[in-house]
């Protein structure tokens, strides 16, 4: 999970900037607030072992299977296709899936 890692190094420094000792409570505010709404209710949240990061090579069917069964999916995927330098799965999609949805989207 280099890319999460990267993410709260990133609102760990931020959060010192903020001056405050308390720099957990900080990151939680941060976290809290930087996540889209929809992302509170994502059935990933519920699964910390499963992985949405993969190594190159390594099966992504048990997050996109998790995926399929979530109810924020659709909002998941929508988020996912705006930004195109998202890694992992997203929506039940990986960046190639995304990279083809976009194209075809952009040919409609």
């Amino acid at each position: 999970m280099p890319v999460l890692s990267a993410v709260v190094a990133n609102l760990a420094a931020y959060a010192a900037l903020l001056g405050s000792s308390d720099e957990p409570d900080n990151l939680a505010r941060l976290l809290a607030t930087a996540l889209p709404q929809w992302h509170r209710d994502a059935l990933c949240r519920e699964h910390p072992e499963v992985s949405f990061f993969t190594e190159l090579g390594a099966s992504t069917a048990p997050a996109k299977a998790l995926c399929r069964r979530c109810l924020v999916r659709d909002e998941c995927l929508s988020y996912a296709l705006a930004d195109p330098h998202l890694e992992g799965i997203w929506g039940g999609t990986g960046p190639r899936e995304r990279a083809r949805l976009r194209r075809t989207q952009k040919a409609a």
